[in-house]
């Protein structure tokens, strides 16, 4: 019943400086780089306490049995007092969870977040038999309460969107018995996270005559080394040593395919990804249409290939090539503080609100800056205590990828607020389809505002080549990484085992094709085959996609916010607002893009052929 999905809106991007990869010691950091958890709880106790209440005050929750359809009044009181129920099970969850991803060591945290995945299914079956009851209302008995109550107008989405999927609901005792199945269905990808995050025996690597143990954070650090042999290193061993648990990491992941296909079956739907789309009312189409547009479009992504490979000065590139530094000796190194200066300026388009809200998240803790030891790698926006402020976790370590990864989340976090502040609860969830447009158009903004203040041609070659590494990233790499889960997918669809061998070689054969292996246009090693147990992402069924329809919808939409009238960012702005008050195809096309034709990807090609052409003028005129 409507417990918001955007516990987290999460992308994992690394980058790690030196000096920063240090700080590792969490009581070491300022306080001002740490987030402030209290403003959800102010202990864990004042969190226990109110965990006891609810679990007292959700069994309330069975005397509307039986009684929903009965009349608008009754209907409307179960619907509030789930809703309210819902956010503040939300708002615990979001402080374990945070809690423990400040050091995912710390078994007290994670037993909460335990307890919380207890407490959900619980409450969960105990309203197991409200969509069921709700099922049974026929169009003339739900129009009539909607006339008669005008409370009901809040809920008046999530009341027809939940009709529109009769055919996939089951009786009291089945929506029961999947109430119950959420305690194992998600031990797949809890024991992925624990066992990369927290316990895997990563390798050690020696650089500059040092001993140093490779992990999450400071693979990309190394992999990302102007030195080419430690990259390649790095690669070898961190791949390596992935592969040395292939079996294991191939059957968490292969249950996490059959965790998903359970719920497919008991839903009616024809295949997972029908069922993972059906939540947003999202064509199976644009799905295929853009694993089928980037494969039609590999010419530009090889064009980028050979530029790089142009730019480092290599006879032939490989893939521990891709994340070393397009230009050399540009040390486009930023503080905190200087990254903030940028973000905050880059962000004056869209409005004084928008800046003074996201001057109030840097300046009032709503961010967990640094890395320190245990904390979970990458980063990301968790905006679903609904009656606080969204929080960012980050590991910041000094390079313009991580100012771009600050103002991606703050584009999360914007979302959510302006939602969360516009919309009443049940509606201020949003689809994850819609999630990374903010984010991305916020990346967007901030290299316009960067390329207009860099006049110097290395710089810019390096603003410019961070443009179309983000479109590496999440375009070209997203949807490898979307082909490949479909493609797994199907295949347990079929009934057909998958071992880690198998995911290996699948991998392999996919990344090899998109990255122009047999064309001699970048070679991918024998050890590449094992970056797909690297990946969290395939846990999460269906999301990465999302990243790069957004990213061609942000395109779209940032030339309107930038180029457009006052009107055509007001739309943007409103669209921010929406939440889920209607579908997310029909709120970008509201905001001004059709996800349901070519032109929004059409544009973002235009655009990366066009950063691509103005990269090579500026190596002819330099005489490289």
């Amino acid at each position: 019943m409507f417990i918001k999905t955007k516990l987290m809106t999460a992308v994992m991007l690394f980058s790690t400086t030196v000096a920063v990869s240090q700080m590792k010691v969490r009581e070491g950091l300022p306080e001002k780089y740490k987030w402030n958890l209290t403003d959800l709880y102010v202990t864990d106790e004042a969190w226990k306490s109110e965990k006891d209440r609810i679990q007292i005050e959700m069994q309330k929750i069975a005397s509307y049995k039986g009684k929903l359809t009965q009349s608008s009044s009754t209907l409307l009181a179960a619907l509030e007092f789930n809703a309210k129920l819902s956010k503040e099970m939300t708002r615990l969850y979001s402080y374990a969870s945070m809690k423990s991803d400040q050091d995912t060591r710390v078994t007290k945290y994670a037993g909460m977040k335990q307890e919380m995945s207890q407490l959900f299914s619980q409450y969960a079956a105990l309203t197991s038999f409200m969509e069921p009851e709700l099922l049974t209302l026929k169009d003339d008995q739900i129009k009539a309460f909607f006339d008669s109550e005008k409370g009901l107008s809040t809920y008046k989405f999530y009341l027809t969107d939940l009709l529109r999927k009769r055919a996939h609901r089951g009786s009291e005792d089945v929506e029961k018995v999947l109430a119950y199945s959420s305690l194992m269905s998600g031990n797949a990808s809890s024991i992925y996270s624990t066992f990369s995050n927290a316990e895997f025996p990563y390798g050690d690597i020696e650089v500059d005559g040092k001993t140093v143990k490779l992990n999450a954070s400071n693979f990309s650090l190394y992999r990302a080394s102007q030195n080419r042999e430690v990259r390649k290193k790095a690669f070898e061993i961190y791949f390596s040593k992935l592969n040395e648990f292939q079996r294991t990491l191939g059957s968490t992941l292969y249950g996490n395919l059959n965790s998903a296909l359970f719920y497919s079956k008991a839903r009616n739907y024809n295949s997972t990804l029908e069922s993972a789309l059906d939540a947003g009312n999202i064509p199976t189409d644009v799905y295929h249409n853009l694993v089928k547009n980037v494969n039609s479009n590999l010419e530009t992504f090889h064009r980028y290939l050979n530029l790089r490979k142009r730019m480092m000065g290599v006879d032939q590139l490989y893939y521990y090539d891709l994340y070393a530094p397009l230009v050399d000796k540009v040390d486009l190194s930023y503080t905190v503080e200087e990254s903030i200066d940028n973000i905050i300026k880059s962000l004056k388009p869209l409005g004084k609100e928008y800046v003074d809200v996201s001057t109030k998240a840097f300046n009032e803790r709503w961010i967990d800056m640094y890395p320190n030891e245990g904390k979970r790698s990458g980063a990301y926006s968790n905006g679903s205590a609904y009656d606080v402020h969204p929080y960012i976790l980050m590991n910041y370590n000094g390079k313009y990828n991580d100012m771009s990864t600050l103002t991606h989340e703050l584009g999360h976090t914007m979302h959510s607020y302006l939602t969360n502040k516009k919309q009443d609860v049940v509606n201020a969830d949003y689809s994850i389809f819609v999630a990374e447009v903010a984010s991305t158009l916020n990346e967007e903004l901030l290299n316009d505002y960067m390329l207009k203040q860099i006049k110097d041609d290395n710089t810019r070659l390096a603003i410019l080549g961070n443009y179309l590494e983000g479109a590496k990233g999440t375009l070209f790499r997203q949807t490898q990484f979307a082909e490949f889960e479909l493609m797994i997918h199907e295949k347990a669809g079929r009934g057909e085992a998958i071992t880690g061998e198998d995911f290996d070689k699948m991998y392999l054969e996919l990344t090899r094709k998109y990255y122009g292996h047999d064309k001699n246009i970048c070679i991918v090693d024998e050890n590449v085959k094992s970056e797909w147990s690297y990946i969290p992402h395939f846990y999460y069924n269906f999301y990465v996609y999302q990243y790069a329809t957004s990213y061609t919808a942000s395109a779209a939409l940032s030339e309107k916010v930038l180029n457009g009238s006052d009107k055509d960012r007001k739309k943007y702005l409103d669209f921010l607002s929406s939440g889920s008050t209607k579908y997310p195809v029909e709120l970008l096309i509201d905001a001004g893009v059709d996800m349901n034709s070519k032109e929004p990807f059409d544009l973002t090609i235009s655009k990366i052929n066009k950063v691509i052409a103005e990269m090579e003028t500026i190596l002819t005129r330099l005489g490289k």
